[in-house]
């Protein structure tokens, strides 16, 4: 699927802002992404899909080394992922040659495999890499250590645990998972166990998580009617689920992190204990309910901190310290209904170059403008300036289209992504909703230079497929077409070469039958059917069109029209002279230069 350049970066900015430093490619990749990487200091572990010893399957190898080696953020080549051969003798010699092939074209990157078993074979796929690959498994980690000392590791993979953003109580019924870490797949771990094993582990480098986003298909733990995944650290818009913050307390040193969940919009459950998690990277913080304390705790930035809280509406507020010093506040307010919607761009301004997109956050706020967690009213949008590429709201049971005017908020949120108009001007976008004050939002579109490009095939298409008659004494009619079987009255021909001379002069029939493309069917285009050697008179469909001396151009305008269209040239031909078409045929899109 095609995506805008800016998407790539925008995706890459989220890992980023929770602490990431690094992305595992599962498969072959858009350039822009890499160029996106190279740009933010995202670091790439590179991986080949295909792990076979064919001679095609090592050119793409290959393809993919060339592709991507002059690529700084590269820094780490996967050559497999989970192949039942990995600890084979045959694993070996397929690893041993890939890993000769990688190497021939860059010695500069260890290598690397995301091996799931196999490790303690006699003769597999990791005596050949620089660097063990992980994919869970984690409770090896020290057997492998202990039999390979010297050999780098990491995890190629790991966690595979279940959120569902916005979500606090699990209901495997409706296909709801808490975003609270309490929740893995069989093979994987929670969030704060896989981390904990990796960082208790000095030998171990570190990890990739299943996965920094939800994506569609692979409901795992759930079947139809959900479609998408719930194993994302957020959600299929970017949106941050529970995981999101745990990550970031775990990751990030050089600020401070402080974050509470779940909502305090719970009417109904008033003095009944809600569990509270504060995700914080510093040492010690304190929980408050309406101006009363609730306790300290030493930070535990392995486990987070909890507490279980009789629910009461009002304010949850959290206070950290550091060395006795405040370093962070947050709260957690019980909101009023929505009465108005907020769009929120994540960048003031596009690029007016008809390429550049970006998302827009779409929530309701409550009369003091707080965002409203648990607000699911749909929108409709309209747009100006740009248009809509798509919308979303990352709930992984919808069914709703991904294109379109309208979105329901799911869990408080909603997402909008636009792409701007050409040239300068503003891109607007209005939501409305039943009940509630619309919103709109105007984003400026600054005039840039389009980009140089050069088109990787030509815009034109070349029409073949022609036949011809021999000379005839008198023009023949121009619908006259070839009889079934009949193989001998008419000759093959392509246009650009000329035909033998013939031993009298006439006139020669050229028929044809061509299919445009769709954007010539839907918009028009123009027909080139360039010089010819003699006089000569055009058909299309069955109608006289124009008519020209020889050697003069002929250009003609083809009209929208669906289908397939008829193409016949009755031209002049002299005895003992060369006749037929100097140029090729082809036809183009109107604006074509």
């Amino acid at each position: 699927m095609a995506l805008p350049d800016a998407l790539h970066a925008f995706r890459l900015q989220r890992l980023k802002s929770m602490g990431c430093n690094a992305i595992r490619l599962h498969h072959a990749v858009a350039p822009e992404l890499l160029q996106a990487c190279d740009r933010l200091g995202m670091l790439v572990m590179a991986e080949n899909r295909l792990f076979n010893p064919a001679p095609e399957y090592v050119a793409l190898l290959q393809n993919m080394v060339r592709r991507q080696r002059n690529h700084p953020s590269v820094f780490l080549w996967s050559l497999l992922n989970e192949e039942p051969l990995q600890g084979t003798a045959t694993g070996y010699a397929i690893m041993a040659r890939a890993a000769s092939a990688v190497r021939a074209l860059d010695d500069s990157r260890p290598i690397t495999a995301g091996m799931n078993d196999g490790m303690f074979a006699t003769r597999g796929a990791a005596d050949v890499v620089d660097v063990l690959g992980f994919n869970y498994r984690q409770f090896n980690y020290d057997r492998v250590h202990a039999a390979r000392p010297r050999t780098p590791m990491l995890s190629s993979e790991d966690t595979s645990a279940f959120q569902t953003r916005g979500a606090w109580f699990t209901d495997l019924d409706a296909h709801v998972v808490a975003e609270d870490d309490s929740l893995a797949a069989d093979w994987g771990n929670t969030h704060r166990r896989a981390w904990q094993l990796i960082a208790e582990r000095p030998f171990v480098a570190g990890g990739f998580v299943w996965t920094g986003f939800d994506y569609r298909g692979e409901p795992t733990p759930f079947e139809w009617p959900s479609v998408g995944a719930f194993f994302g650290i957020m959600d299929q818009c970017g949106f941050a689920k529970g995981a999101y913050w745990l990550r970031r307390a775990l990751w990030i040193d050089d600020a401070p992190v402080l974050h509470l969940l779940p909502h305090w919009n719970w009417p109904g459950r008033e003095g009944r204990p809600i569990k509270v998690m504060a995700f914080c990277n510093a040492m010690q913080m304190e929980l408050w309910l309406n101006g009363r304390s609730l306790g300290k705790q030493a930070v535990d930035r392995a486990q987070m901190n909890q507490w279980q809280v009789a629910y009461a509406p009002g304010v949850l507020e959290a206070v950290a310290w550091r060395d006795g010093r405040e370093v962070a506040r947050t709260r957690a307010e019980t909101t009023g209904a929505a009465v108005a919607l907020r769009l929120t761009p994540d960048r003031p301004q596009l690029r007016g170059d008809g390429r550049d997109a970006q998302p827009v956050t779409l929530e309701a706020v409550d009369a003091q403008g707080r965002h409203v967690p648990d607000c699911n009213a749909m929108l409709t949008l309209q747009i100006s300036g740009g248009r809509l590429l798509g919308v979303g709201n990352g709930d992984p049971n919808a069914h709703a289209a991904d294109q379109g005017m309208q979105v329901a908020l799911f869990n408080g949120l909603a997402q909008a992504i636009v792409q701007a108009g050409r040239g300068a001007g503003v891109l607007r976008l209005q939501a409305r909703s039943a009940g509630v004050r619309d919103a709109v939002i105007e984003i400026a579109r600054v005039a840039v230079p389009l980009p140089a490009t050069v088109p990787i095939v030509a815009p034109v298409m070349v029409v073949e497929s022609w036949r011809h008659t021999a000379a005839f004494a008198q023009p023949p009619a121009p619908d006259l077409s070839r009889r079934p079987n009949d193989n001998n009255s008419w000759s093959n021909t392509l246009p650009g070469t000329l035909e033998t001379a013939p031993e009298r002069a006439g006139y020669v029939l050229y028929r044809t039958r061509f299919t445009p493309w769709q954007g010539v069917q839907a918009h028009g285009g123009m027909l080139d059917l360039g010089r010819l050697s003699g006089p000569a008179q055009v058909f299309l469909d069955g109608r006289a069109v124009t008519q020209a001396a020889a050697g003069t151009p002929i250009k003609l305008a083809l009209a929208p029209a669906a289908g397939a269209r008829t193409l016949a040239v009755i031209l002049q031909v002299a005895a003992d002279q060369p006749f037929g078409f100097h140029d090729v045929v082809t036809v183009q899109y109107r604006n074509s230069p």
